[in-house]
């Protein structure tokens, strides 16, 4: 299975590709889409575009979205939920479920900690992914959110398969 994760933001969104085969985790690959300067219209439609190529370029079947938090300048808040429904639509678009996860549940499944620093999750991707070369912070966290996603379909299916043995 081969799993996007995105990490939005307005002037950049993070996003990482990982193929998963039962516990192996393999790089695919990383990097940021930048936001052209304009319009907020402008600026989404460009990362519309950058995010829309990523997809016809690596063929995922599954993706994942970081759900944003709410902070102090509202303004900024609906900005990012703006990104963020750019960073939804690409994947169902391409008719994929998109998996939404918390920061703290991100962290929590690649860290083992749910309250921990951008570089703890850095090194435990570089863990997770053997010689990977990280674009930046922002593809660091998309790859969390795709390690965190396979995580999560992984138990579900051990979840699924459990249940059916145990009602026949």
């Amino acid at each position: 299975m081969r799993v996007l994760g995105i990490d939005p933001g307005l002037r950049n969104m993070g996003w990482g590709i990982i193929d998963v085969s039962g516990a192996r985790l393999t790089h695919v690959a990383n990097g940021i889409c930048h936001s052209e300067s304009g319009s907020l219209a402008q600026r989404l439609m460009s990362l519309h575009a950058q995010l829309t190529e990523v997809l016809l370029r690596f063929q995922p079947q599954a993706a994942a979205v970081e759900h944003t938090f709410v902070n102090k300048d509202a303004a900024g808040t609906l900005k990012l939920g703006q990104a963020r429904g750019i960073a939804l639509l690409v994947p169902a678009q391409a008719g994929l479920e998109v998996g939404e996860y918390a920061p703290n549940a991100v962290k929590k499944t690649v860290v083992g900690v749910g309250h921990a620093a951008k570089v703890q999750v850095d090194h435990m991707v570089r863990l997770h992914l053997p010689g990977v070369v990280i674009a930046g912070p922002d593809a660091a966290d998309a790859l969390a959110v795709a390690i965190c996603h396979s995580h999560h379909v992984q138990s579900a299916g051990r979840l699924q398969a459990a249940v059916e043995r145990a009602s026949r």
